[in-house]
């Protein structure tokens, strides 16, 4: 049951105003056109960056083994680099896990 307190109210409100300012404080300092070819450059691929941070090591640890989530992870990335479409990289990328950790639960490794 969430518990109503005067804090819970102040933490609202700070997140809200931190959730605001960082949509709104780009458009405020940059209300100009940028002109330097550099930083315009950086701000196009600075999303593709950002996503990729946040995607990749989620990848590798989603799954029951690292070697699975490797297996789908380079089954997705072959299957994107051939442009195949994203209900086929998604359905084959889960499918290839599937298959790898069936192989890692039933093929004994030999432990050295």
């Amino acid at each position: 049951m969430l518990d109503f307190t005067p804090s819970f109210f102040l933490y609202l409100l700070v997140m809200a105003g931190v959730t605001y300012l960082v949509r709104m404080l780009p458009m405020v300092l940059f209300r100009r056109k940028i002109e330097n070819r550099y930083i315009r450059s950086f701000l196009y691929y600075m999303p593709y960056s950002v996503l990729s941070v946040m995607t990749v090591p989620a990848i590798f640890y989603s799954t029951g083994h690292i070697t699975s989530a490797a297996v789908g992870f380079l089954t997705a990335l072959i299957l994107a680099l051939k442009r195949k479409s994203l209900i086929t990289v998604a359905a084959f990328a889960a499918i290839a896990v599937l298959l790898a950790e069936i192989a890692i639960v039933y093929i004994p490794v030999a432990i050295i």
